[in-house]
C-alpha cells in the first residue's frame, strides 16, 4: 500500500471570498445575489464538479492502462440538496447531499456491456466516488 498524505489549505478572505492553495491556487465565493463576489464557483460546485473530473481522470488512466482507444467521456451531474438545512432555517434533514446522479457517456468502440463494465470500474477506483460512497475519517484540529 502507498498512502501519501495531500496538503491544500484555504483563507478566507472579505465576505465569502475563499483562497485556496493547492497545485493551482484558485477562488471559491458565493455568487452576489447570495452575498458573495461571484469570483468563482460555490463550495458545492467544487464538491461536486471533483466527481466528474475524477471520473474523467480515471477513465483515461484505465483506458491508458488497457490500451482502450477511448476517444472521450463525459459525464452530467445532478445533486440533491436540502439548502433550508445549510442556511439553519429546519433542523430536519442533513447538511450535505441525499442523492448524486452521474451519467457517464463513453466514446469508444465498445459494446454497451463492455461500456457498462468500464464505467463500473471507472467508479470502483475513483478516489472522489469512494470518498461520496463511503466514510472517511474527519478530524478537525483548531490552529
Amino acid at each position: 500500500m502507498a498512502v501519501t498524505t495531500m496538503k491544500i489549505s484555504a483563507e478566507m478572505g472579505q465576505g465569502f471570498k475563499t483562497t485556496v492553495h493547492c497545485s493551482q491556487d484558485f477562488i471559491i465565493d458565493q455568487p452576489k445575489e447570495m452575498g458573495g463576489q461571484g469570483l468563482g464557483p460555490n463550495p458545492l460546485e467544487i464538491f461536486l464538479s471533483s466527481l466528474p473530473a475524477c471520473i474523467c481522470a480515471v477513465g483515461r488512466i484505465i483506458s491508458n492502462q488497457r490500451r482502450l482507444k477511448v476517444r472521450s467521456i463525459s459525464v452530467e451531474l445532478e445533486g440533491d440538496i436540502d439548502k433550508d438545512f445549510l442556511l439553519g432555517l429546519t433542523e430536519e434533514g442533513r447538511a450535505g447531499f441525499t442523492e448524486i446522479r452521474t451519467y457517464v457517456a463513453i466514446d469508444a468502440d465498445m459494446s454497451v456491456e463492455e461500456k457498462e463494465a468500464f464505467a463500473q470500474e471507472i467508479t470502483r477506483r475513483c478516489p472522489i466516488a469512494d470518498n461520496i460512497k463511503n466514510t472517511s475519517v474527519l478530524v478537525p484540529y483548531l490552529k
